[in-house]
């Protein structure tokens, strides 16, 4: 685990919402925030660049969905695209991490929170984050989003 970066932020990107989590290095621990709505994976960009100046992450962390066999997939394209936005638009550091099975942990832990069923009312989204976020500290890999497609794939394999 790495302490370069005190303070977070990390991001499960999806086409109608974005997860949000804030987490700090020191402790390693994460708290889910409220996720961002987007349009086709376009999110309002002012309430990315609010939450930002709020938080004042040292670096930013998105999570990349590669397919289970580890190859690139259109999802991953997206969400390394927003990173690379995120990355521009606040010139901050910003990584990449693999999350395959996130959302489905994520749902795990909903449900054992006593959560419903209905995600579109009840996001599992933050949860997601958190997951990429706790991952992330506790890896030493630290893959920059401007890593090439082709080299995406071996996020998922060590």
């Amino acid at each position: 685990m790495s302490n370069d970066f005190a303070q977070l932020l990390a991001f499960d990107f999806g086409t109608g919402r974005i997860g949000v989590a804030s987490g700090q290095a020191l402790t390693g621990s994460s708290t889910a925030l409220p996720p961002l709505a987007a349009r086709d994976g376009v999110p309002d960009w002012s309430r990315i660049d609010a939450m930002i100046a709020e938080w004042k992450p040292d670096a930013l962390v998105v999570g990349v969905p590669l397919n289970m066999d580890g190859t690139i997939s259109e999802m991953a394209r997206r969400a390394r695209k927003f990173a690379n936005r995120l990355h521009e638009r606040s010139k901050l550091p910003c990584f990449l991490v693999d999350e395959r099975l996130t959302t489905a942990e994520a749902k795990e832990i909903h449900f054992a929170r006593g959560g419903g069923s209905n995600f579109r009312k009840e996001s599992v989204d933050g949860i997601a984050a958190q997951l990429i976020l706790e991952s992330w500290l506790q890896s030493d890999r630290r893959i920059p989003s401007h890593t090439r497609l082709e080299d995406l794939y071996d996020l998922g394999n060590p």
